[in-house]
């Protein structure tokens, strides 16, 4: 096999010691534990609670939030946004939070206007 010069082989090209590699793995085994949970909390309800029953207003509310707190930590965790300084995080999570809020009064505004219920 011949040698190619354009190859990089980037895991040659760590500048970390061994140390900080074994604190970084931790950490994304943390991340990865962290939203296994989460996502198994919003499975084990989407499966025990049945659609159309009293309490499924609530389970949607929860999964709508737990949809945001899953992509805010990942946003905070692999974009770094949770190193930076408090004023910064606002300015970058707030117009997102508030188009969020907006799009989610939206489709419950127009699904209740779409499908009313029966009485």
């Amino acid at each position: 096999m011949e040698q190619r010069d354009d190859i990089i082989e980037y895991s040659l090209d760590n500048h970390h010691s061994e140390e900080e590699g074994k604190k970084i793995r931790k950490k994304i085994w943390k991340v990865t534990l962290i939203l296994s949970i989460v996502t198994l909390v919003e499975v084990f309800f989407g499966a025990m609670v049945k659609q159309g029953s009293s309490m499924w207003l609530t389970v949607k509310v929860l999964f709508i939030l737990l949809t945001i707190v899953k992509a805010a930590y990942i946003v905070m965790t692999f974009m770094h946004l949770g190193d930076e300084k408090k004023a910064l995080k606002w300015i970058v999570l707030l117009p997102y939070l508030i188009f969020m809020t907006y799009l989610i009064f939206i489709g419950l505004a127009e699904g209740a206007a779409l499908y009313p219920r029966m009485h």
